[in-house]
């Protein structure tokens, strides 16, 4: 018989769940059959089972059972009586951690009967502004009650809870609370610092403090069945879950206490009765004592059960089987008894094997996949959903006290200013009281090394030079300062005594000068009095290695850092450089401060151990270290790590990328064996000397990741048939060279020298010792990561320990053979099947990442490996998809998502895009009309998500890059790339070559051709490079200029002398920015191409005035890239019907080309603007909307009233007339107002354009003149229109602040450059303000009555948003729903393509305040959304669900809306005569159109 069984067959525990679930009935005692309960009450009342039980996983390994000679077991019921405790003694109830060095200790004061229960509570914190948040918890209620006997000063709050302020003494806050009401059974509560707003809680949970009970439950005791129900009710309500032997036990008597608890109240044990049955739903009788006659006891048949699972091979039988198993075993011991064989016969039966079996031979392991591929669960996406985002913190001065200059302060400083501020090292050692600084500065590209120390008496120098790491070479006789003395391999120089009238005392000193670069250290010591001072026992080092490295950038402000926190890092770096040891700790210790940074805090903790893994920082340097010291130090770190990821949610994906940075470490033994193995391999394989002996000496010191890779290294060498380029070849694949083996403090200069006898001890030892390696510095490496939670046990050889890892409890069923099939697949060729099985394992543990637990780094190391797992196997599948359809790749893509998501804090984009692939995969295999367009949409919108990503790490991780790479000296390069890298070494850059790959295949099934041609235009012009289109907008370039803008917001003005504006940013076809382009005569390209990586890029030609302007989006990158190498260079863009041809032409054809162009288009347009005069009306209703009044926005949306169809809704409106806003500036509540804006004005016509913020700026600080406010309310209400003040003054004050808003945009940027360039007086611009009611839509639309894109005027073009309209008219990312629809058949639309916005916005009911100026529409000037239309309250971004959009996935629901958008822009246009250009939303079906304009 084996010594392992499978949990759930032998142990009667809570285990053995399914037993409990899948058996109903009961026994005559109430008690279901072969629970816990009652085998622990067998166990209690008898003696010990003879079955030992010890964990592993998910086994259960057990001795086999011996029985004595003629023993019978009992099996009776005895019930348990309950001790009270000493009711005068006052009991700790608990000691908590709650800030720091912040105690909290809670003691209770057990009461004697008829008294009161007094509760202590006290903080070791004094302040006057703690306050107790607490109430009272009655048995099994989650509401708090309040009990009536409350302290001095206690105030209800929102009768939920009530706050209770602690009272000072000084160094600790106390508060006392008496409770009377004996039906609560304990109190629960919050502590609030109110001065610092600070909450503290018990790790994220209220404090709990059970109260104790009576004096009189001492003589209470519960019949042991009802503890039994009671306990199974429990372990239903914690949802099952899996407990050890010793957590039984523990259910087990909590369930007791609570019942005692209940009896000690005066409920009677009928009562429990009678609750605990109507809560299992069955009657129970009186308990009665188990007659053993005829019945056969509990662990009998467990033992039978056991020997039955040895015969069919220990399979791994499902809940089913298991209780199948249970009753096959007990029918085949009740068959012995019935035969008359007694139960001590059976018992030597079962021991000999004598009992009569029929089990058929199973499979040794039967897994629950198939041998090539998992089964994969059924889950609802949206469990996955995380939206943790952070939440910026604010930058925050810490007051400081200035510390007093010291004297080495002030003779630093003095050469700091001497050398002309060019310090490349400074640090001061504190030594016994004294300082000694260390000051490196390069003035003149000459190195000069200042040691200065305090110290009275005299202090010698003994130094040297070195070339590599750990040597002291004698200084060259030229670098000697006067009075040195040379010796062998070294120099003394006494340091100087230098006295200033600002130093308090003297200043020992000395300078060395170095001019070959060839040193790159100098150690030294000191010598005083006669007695050697060093460096914590070892030597001094100035490091003068970054005189190489590359000119850093200058460090800057830190802006968008956390800058205090990365100057401590930089502080601390020389402390850190000195061993691992030293910068775990160190990281340990700055992780409360990074904390309190928030997500800008964190970032800067891991570009720093980035920075080290990259080996962009030292590792060691003159200190030597034990494993089990490193080890120790980075179990710290992630214990911190850990905790943190515990609590805050919101960092989870930083603390995740610092934690992939880091060693899993451990306590003591497993960095021990470093040391010790490496022993044991160089003694059992006799290979003691040579490169095995420098590298025992460099592990013996100072092990690093680096080991990882000599072992790694070592192995291939062997393997290799000791090959030595191999051995090479994976050093040098992994960051290590030849210099770096000799750069440690223990070099190596030797290369392996084994003989082949050794050959299969080597392979075996260091195989073994790479799990130890691996345990320590590669945490996210999977085998290591699967072993440490699956638990291992290595034995010691002699002095070397061992080691033991015990498995995490309660994984998920089924979890280890999920993880076994990942690590048999991981080097398959197809990745399919191992993908699956690696996101089925990350799903598994998904919920455990988020719950407490002692092992959670395991786990999140496990997770980690696996991440990077899938990661590694999409790179390597990529050529399974070679000749792969377009199902296969959205599958996979579909898997890459999934993996980012499960590693992202913010996922609701990527959970959208996951379904709408799902989505596209079932259009696909249903053979849909439209599947590649709408995954098309569904593409563009992922490569969004992957442009957010890429931005956010960029934005959140570069500048701590750049910042903190400046100051430790990091290679500029590295610096460059940091956030590249980041992204190229996630899903993300996998998930982009996916998306490339699938791109073509759906422009080519969908018909969307390689070009978009909406208006062909040639153009010549020379090609300049630029970042932001913004930065460039007021430029005036003095030849005709196709500008390549890597950046395009969409609300930017094209400068002058500009021919072509070529980008990778494209709005909506009908977006302001492009309305305004086409008014301007702009002609439109779009190129669609394959190779796009985040972004789309379209040609938009246009004719601005006298020079033919392209404004263009280009969809190839390569293109693109083309493009920039030309900078400087004279292009001609010449599209045809099917490409736009671009080629170098000579200097000469541009000055034909140019004239030709200013001989087509004549000269710049003259346009004027007349100056609107106050009205004397502050507001006027629809119908006085007239041309003096109002501008055309308004005119022509009172027009359409009751002209349209009556299904057409028109909002209503009133305005605030021309003349308005003046009138309000001249009225003399504002008279501080003008006086302000006159000076700014000036500096406008001055040409100092930072002018325009600072007058946007001051137009909000206008106050409002009752006229107008009591005007504006009688329009409105007259109109039938809400009046915002009638819901409070607040509410009049949001609308009055939009209001001015409109009126500032008058000078916004882009409306300021646009009229300036055509010379328009903008002094004569003057804004009316149309108010509407704003409609919540359920989607928006903006509709041009002729296609823009081909001109015909047969056919509607429109594009549809969720949400408002802003998503569209605005520079929002995405493309809209577009469509076309013939006039002649307006139940025909045709959809041009699907959304991809991943963003809409709604609002509450609302009034909108939108820009109507006499400078919009313009003939000949394209006007239209430059000023700005304002909501009274902020719009709700929600991101955009499609696959539950009916308008997406209902044909029959999208073509009544789209038809009804396309019959409304039908009748607008015949009522206007005209081609017209319209907005507005749909609201439960129906059409509502909110303005219209001619469409030019």
């Amino acid at each position: 018989m084996s010594t392992s069984i499978g949990h759930n067959l032998l142990h009667q525990s809570l285990l053995c769940s399914t037993v409990l679930e899948h058996q109903s009935k009961l026994n005559s005692s109430g008690i279901p059959a072969k629970s816990l309960f009652q085998a622990a009450t067998i166990n209690q009342a008898a003696r010990k089972s003879p079955i030992s039980t010890k964990f592993y996983g998910t086994n259960l390994k057990a001795r086999k059972p011996k029985f004595a000679m003629g023993s019978r077991r009992s099996a009776g019921i005895t019930p348990r009586a309950v001790l009270a405790v000493d009711p005068t003694s006052e009991q700790v109830a608990g000691k908590f951690n709650l800030d720091g060095n912040i105690e909290l200790q809670v003691t209770i004061s057990a009461p004697t009967s008829g008294s009161i229960r007094l509760v202590n509570i006290q903080v070791s914190y004094g302040s006057d502004s703690l306050i107790l948040h607490w109430g009272g918890v009655h048995d099994r209620k989650e509401n708090w009650v309040l009990p009536p006997r409350q302290p001095d000063g206690t105030k209800n709050y929102k009768n939920r809870a009530l706050r209770t302020p602690f009272v000072n003494s000084g160094s600790s806050s106390y508060l006392k609370i008496e409770i009377d009401d004996p039906s609560i059974q304990a109190i629960e509560f919050l502590i609030l610092d109110e001065a610092r707003d600070k909450w503290f809680k018990n790790n994220g949970q209220n404090f709990h403090v059970k109260l104790p009970l009576r004096k009189n439950i001492q003589n209470v005791s519960v019949p042991e069945d009802l503890v039994q129900i009671h306990s199974y009710l429990r372990w239903e309500r914690k949802g099952k879950q899996m407990y050890t032997p010793e957590q039984e036990k523990e259910e087990y008597e909590a369930a007791r206490t609570e019942l005692l608890e209940e009896v000690a109240r005066g409920t009677s044990i009928e009562d429990l009765r009678a609750r605990l049955a109507k809560k299992n739903g069955h009657e129970i009788k009186e308990p009665f004592v188990h007659k053993m006659k005829n019945k056969i006891p509990e662990d009998l048949v467990q033992i039978q059960s056991y020997i039955r699972w040895e015969k069919a091979g220990k399979p791994n039988y499902s809940p089913d089987e298991q209780l199948r198993e249970f009753e096959e075993a007990r029918k085949e011991l009740q068959s012995e008894l019935e035969k008359g064989v007694s139960l001590y016969e059976i018992q030597k039966k079962i021991t000999k094997g004598e009992i009569q079996t029929k089990v058929s031979k199973q499979l040794k392991t039967k897994k629950y996949y198939r041998v090539d591929r998992i089964q994969r669960k059924k889950r609802d996406l949206m469990q996955l959903l995380n939206k943790n985002v952070a939440t910026h913190v604010e930058k925050h001065e810490i007051s400081v006290e200035p510390k007093a200059l010291t004297a080495i302060d002030l003779f630093a400083k003095a050469r700091e200013e001497q050398d002309g501020g060019s310090v490349l090292k400074k640090k001061i050692y504190k030594l016994a009281g004294k300082e000694l600084l260390v000051l490196v500065t390069k003035p003149a590209g000459r190195t000069k090394i200042h040691l200065a120390t305090d110290f009275k008496e005299p202090v010698t120098v003994h130094w040297a030079l070195s070339k590599k790491g750990g040597e002291w070479l004698a200084p060259p006789s030229t670098v000697l300062p006067p009075g040195s003395v040379s010796l062998d391999g070294a120099a003394e120089t006494e340091l100087r005594s230098s006295s200033s009238s600002d130093l308090p005392y003297q200043v020992q000193s000395v300078e060395i000068e170095i001019e070959e670069d060839s040193f790159v250290g100098m150690p030294f010591v000191l010598v005083s009095g006669g007695n050697w001072i060093k460096d914590q026992g070892g030597d001094f080092y100035v490091d003068l290695g970054y005189r190489s490295k590359q000119v850093q950038k200058d460090t800057g402000d830190g802006n968008g850092t956390a800058k205090a926190l990365l100057d401590k890092i930089a502080e601390m770096e020389s402390e850190a450089q000195k061993s691992f040891m030293h910068r775990f700790n160190i990281a340990a210790d700055l992780m409360e401060q990074a904390k309190d940074a928030g997500e800008l805090g964190l970032a800067g903790i891991l570009v720093w151990m980035r920075f080290m893994a990259t080996r962009q920082l030292i590792w060691n340097k003159n200190y030597n270290v034990k494993p089990r010291e490193i080890s120790k130090a980075q179990d710290r770190l992630t214990d911190h790590l850990q905790n943190m990821y515990k609590s805050h949610p919101e960092y989870r994906e930083l603390l995740r990328m610092i934690m992939s940075t880091v060693g899993r470490g451990g306590e003591g033994d497993v960095g021990q064996r470093i040391r010790d193995e490496i022993l044991v391999i160089q003694r059992n394989n006799d290979c003691k000397g040579g490169m095995m002996e420098e590298w025992h000496q460099k592990l013996h010191n100072n092990t690093s990741p680096d080991d990882v890779v000599i072992c790694q290294a070592l192995i291939d060498h062997i393997k290799s048939d000791f090959d030595i380029g191999v051995y090479w070849k994976t050093l040098n694949d992994n960051g290590i060279t030849k210099e770096r083996l000799l750069s440690y403090d223990r070099a190596i200069h030797n290369e392996p020298n084994f003989r082949r006898d050794q050959k299969n001890g080597l392979l075996r030892d260091l195989g073994n010792y790479m799990r130890t390696l691996k345990a320590v510095h590669s945490g996210a490496d999977l085998e290591s990561a699967i072993t440490n939670c699956m638990g291992y046990r290595s034995e010691g050889q002699g002095f070397m320990v061992g080691v033991q890892i015990n498995p995490i409890p309660n994984l998920p069923s089924g979890f280890s053979e999920l993880l076994q099939f990942a690590v048999e697949h991981v080097e398959d060729k197809n990745v399919e099947a191992l993908l699956e099985g690696l996101l089925e394992a990350r799903q598994d543990i998904r919920s455990l990442l988020s719950k407490s637990n002692e092992r959670l780094k395991d786990l999140l190391f496990l997770d980690i490996a696996l991440e990077s797992t899938v990661r590694t196997a999409i790179e390597r599948g990529y050529e399974e998809l070679n000749n792969a359809g377009p199902e296969k790749i959205m599958y996979f893509i579909t898997l890459v998502l999934e993996n980012l998501a499960l590693s992202s804090d913010d996922n609701e984009d990527l959970i959208y895009c996951m379904k709408g692939w799902n989505d596209a995969l079932s259009m696909s295999k249903s053979k849909s009309d439209n599947w590649a367009l709408y995954a098309k949409s569904v593409l563009d919108r992922t490569r969004l998500a992957l442009y957010s990503k890429a931005d956010w790490y960029q934005r959140v991780l570069q500048p701590s890059a750049e910042y903190l790479g400046s100051v430790l000296g990091v290679d500029q390069w590295a610096v460059n790339i940091f956030t590249e890298e980041i992204v190229r070494a996630g899903s993300a850059a996998a998930l982009s070559l996916l998306l490339n790959r699938l791109d073509p295949v759906l422009r080519k099934t969908a018909n969307l051709g390689s070009w978009q041609v909406i208006s062909p235009v040639e153009v010549v012009g020379y090609v300049a490079v630029v970042d932001e289109l913004l930065a460039v907008q007021d430029k005036t370039y003095d030849r005709p200029t196709i500008l390549v803008a890597r950046h395009v917001k969409g609300e930017e003005e094209i400068p002058d002398g500009t021919v072509a504006v070529l980008t990778p940013d494209m709005p909506d076809v009908l977006s302001h920015v492009s309305v305004r382009a086409r008014n301007c005569k702009v002609i439109t390209y779009c190129l669609l191409n394959s190779c796009i990586h985040f972004r789309w890029v379209t040609f938009l030609w246009a004719v601005n005035y006298n020079l033919q302007v392209c404004f263009a989006t280009c969809f190839d990158p390569n293109v693109l890239a083309d493009l920039q190498a030309n900078e400087g260079k004279i292009l001609r863009l010449k599209p045809t019907s099917a490409d736009v041809v671009y080629s170098e032409v000579k200097e000469s054809e541009l000055a034909y080309s140019s004239s030709t162009n200013l001989k087509e288009d004549g000269a710049s347009p003259s346009l004027t603007l007349v100056k609107k005069q106050f009205a004397g009306r502050y507001a006027i209703t629809s119908e006085e909307f007239t041309s003096k009044m109002v501008g055309a926005k308004s005119r022509n949306i009172a027009y359409l009233k009751g002209k349209v169809p009556s299904w057409v809704g028109i909002p209503t409106s009133v305005a605030l007339p021309f003349g308005v806003f003046e009138k309000v500036l001249s009225d003399n509540i504002n008279k501080a107002v003008v006086e302000k804006l006159q000076p700014l004005k000036k500096k406008l016509k001055e040409e100092e354009n930072s002018a325009l913020k600072e007058i946007r700026e001051t137009v909000l600080q206008l106050a409002a003149p009752p006229q107008l406010v009591q005007e504006l309310k009688t329009k409105m209400l007259s109109s039938g229109m809400p009046w915002p003040g009638d819901e409070g003054e607040q509410r009049w004050q949001q609308a009055w602040m939009a209001i001015k808003k409109v009126w500032a945009s008058k000078w916004n940027e882009r409306a300021y450059f646009s009229t300036r360039k055509i010379k328009l007086d903008h002094d004569y611009l003057c804004m009316a303000v149309l108010v509407q009611e704003i409609i919540n839509a359920d989607y928006a639309f903006v509709i041009h009555t002729t296609n823009p894109s081909s001109g015909d005027s047969s056919e509607i073009y429109a594009e549809v948003v969720k949400g408002l309209g802003e998503t569209l008219v605005g520079a929002y990312p995405g493309r809209a729903l577009s469509f076309v629809c013939k006039k002649n058949n307006l139940d025909s639309p045709l959809v041009l393509g699907y959304p991809s916005k991943p963003i809409g916005l709604f609002i509450r009911r609302s009034i909108i305040f939108r820009s109507d100026s006499n400078g919009e529409d313009l003939e000949g000037y394209a006007g239209a959304g430059l000023y700005d239309s304002v909501p009274m309250d902020e719009e709700e971004k929600v991101v955009l669900d499609y696959t539950s959009d009916p308008l997406t996935t209902d044909g029959n629901f999208r073509k009544s809306i789209l038809s009804s958008i396309a019959r409304a822009g039908s009748a607008i246009e015949e009522l206007y005569g005209s081609a017209q250009d319209i907005e507005g939303v749909v609201r439960d079906g129906k059409i509502y159109v909110v303005q219209t304009r001619p469409q030019m």
